[in-house]
């Protein structure tokens, strides 16, 4: 005949059984707040696109007065993060998912600052030339990459690995669009010096842009590493990660100038 637990068993049992649950409100609580952040960061990208393609300065002013919000935001996940890990210590795919969500933010975390560098250069273009006609490759190269951004935030958000894999082999195409661009910005310096300030915003925001794409493929990447538990240090070539490149569609509302 079974014995029935002892006390000190039954209040064992309870224990893991209240950890478990605080663990799984915690986790949900932690990626909630991580998709959140995504969600504004994705927006504060996009509009600092919008100004360098449209040459409007208006949201600039915004995206500076978030930049404190967005900072303690990105803190307190990864103090959240530290609390999880010291309060639960997770084994297996729940310390995976903690390493995921730090790895993610830190990405949100460098996205967040390339959306300010834009924005920053964006003001100081407009005031050099006040129109701002940038080169048609280099609005092609804020589409793809803004294009990525949103193809990378989709995949986490739908913690969908085949959407992933898409994203970390669209990555290649990207820079290959940034070699091109940053090749035309410097014939630009030869044949017309006397706008050599302008030429070099331009080649420094072409470089956060490829490292805009650079970034949502390293959240994809730990889309893939959360799901699966393959850490992409070297990303295998595109033919065995899915679709080619135009598996990451333009991004609808912005298109290069005619």
């Amino acid at each position: 005949m079974r014995e029935e637990p002892t006390t000190n068993e039954s209040d064992r049992d309870h224990e893991r059984v209240t950890v478990g649950r605080a663990f799984l409100r915690d986790m949900d609580g932690l990626w909630s707040e991580l998709l959140k952040l995504a969600a504004v960061v994705e927006e504060s990208i996009e509009q600092s696109i919008r100004a360098l393609c449209d040459g409007s300065t208006n949201a600039i002013e915004d995206l500076k007065r978030r930049r404190r919000t967005l900072d303690r935001w990105e803190i307190r996940i990864e103090r959240e993060c530290v609390r999880v890990l010291a309060l639960h210590q997770p084994v297996a795919s729940d310390l995976r998912r903690v390493a995921a969500i730090l790895k993610i933010n830190g990405d949100l975390e460098r996205l967040s600052d390339l959306s300010r560098h834009i924005a920053k250069r964006v003001k100081k273009l407009a005031g050099d030339e006040g129109v701002l006609p940038i080169p048609e490759d280099l609005e092609a190269l804020a589409c793809d990459a803004l294009g990525q951004l949103h193809a990378s935030l989709d995949a986490l958000a739908q913690s969908d690995v085949t959407a992933a894999q898409a994203v970390i082999a669209s990555d290649q195409r990207i820079d290959r669009g940034y070699r091109a661009v940053q090749k035309t910005l410097k014939e630009r310096i030869v044949h017309d010096p006397a706008r050599l300030d302008f030429w070099l915003r331009l080649i420094n925001t072409a470089r956060n842009l490829e490292r805009i794409a650079d970034h949502s493929a390293k959240i994809a990447e730990a889309v893939v590493y959360l799901k699966q538990g393959q850490i992409l240090r070297q990303r295998p070539p595109e033919t065995n990660l899915g679709p080619p490149d135009s598996s990451v569609p333009a991004t609808p509302g912005i298109t290069p100038a005619p």
